[in-house]
């Protein structure tokens, strides 16, 4: 019998591009096509605006590109919970949260105080789980850079690694030049936990980033093809990233 799981993928979306979304395409792909895990659903989760990165938009923003990015995906939601928290919360809070939800909803007799406007990035088929004794585990989406900075000294507490890769798992999305098993070889921690790290090679390269697309929109420059155009709409709209319509 396959696991259930729920793909959840955390970072600043600044601004949504198309890899973001072919993230999750690639990865439900992989995990059907070994049989261990049926893919439920899957979650974007954005960061809070306190994260302070530089050239980071609002929430505000930044949520309303992803939910323009996500129309018509069937499978794929976004969760506003973690940028409508008091501040930045860890990854770690992330999943948990995310999975106490999950938990609790699979647990609850007809859905009784539930509050669904509180959960509506949940899966709509989840209800079908209900009373099945069978958990949902909700697990990182992640690229090869995220797993890389595991072991940069002072970044990630290591209760903090224990409980993502222990309790929950990593689907890192890595390209077919990196070799992130040397990550996992590197850290004590990573190994302890490397049969909950599932490694998918992406083939197709894409090098679509959004540091790249802020740059080229900073330069009048076109970005069609990389981000869906009613999220290109938006930024010219609202001139964010020091943007001018020159064209879509």
């Amino acid at each position: 019998m396959r696991t259930p799981v729920i793909l959840l993928a955390c970072g600043c979306f600044n601004p949504t591009t198309n890899m973001h979304l072919r993230m999750f395409e690639i990865a439900r792909d992989y995990l059907h096509r070994m049989g261990q895990y049926e893919v439920v659903g899957g979650i974007i989760s954005p960061v809070h605006d306190a994260y302070g990165k530089k050239e980071l938009v609002s929430a505000t923003h930044r949520l309303n590109m992803i939910k323009l990015s996500l129309q018509g995906n069937e499978w794929v939601k976004l969760s506003d919970w973690e940028s409508r928290q008091e501040t930045w919360t860890r990854t770690r809070q992330i999943l948990q949260y995310h999975q106490n939800q999950i938990n609790a909803y699979l647990k609850s007799e007809n859905n009784v105080d539930i509050n669904e406007d509180e959960l509506k990035w949940m899966p709509d088929n989840i209800s079908r789980y209900c009373g099945t004794n069978q958990g949902i585990i909700v697990k990182l989406l992640c690229g090869a850079d995220l797993l890389e900075s595991f072991g940069t000294p002072g970044l990630w507490a290591d209760d903090d690694i224990e409980s993502i890769v222990g309790q929950h798992g990593l689907i890192v999305i890595t390209r077919c030049n990196m070799n992130p098993t040397e990550f996992i070889y590197n850290s004590d921690i990573l190994t302890k936990y490397m049969a909950n790290i599932t490694i998918v090679t992406e083939w197709i390269r894409n090098e679509i980033s959004s540091t790249k697309i802020r740059r080229a929109l900073r330069r009048s420059e076109s970005v069609k093809y990389l981000i869906p155009d009613i999220v290109i709409e938006y930024i010219h709209k609202h001139s964010l990233y020091g943007s001018q319509k020159t064209h879509l």
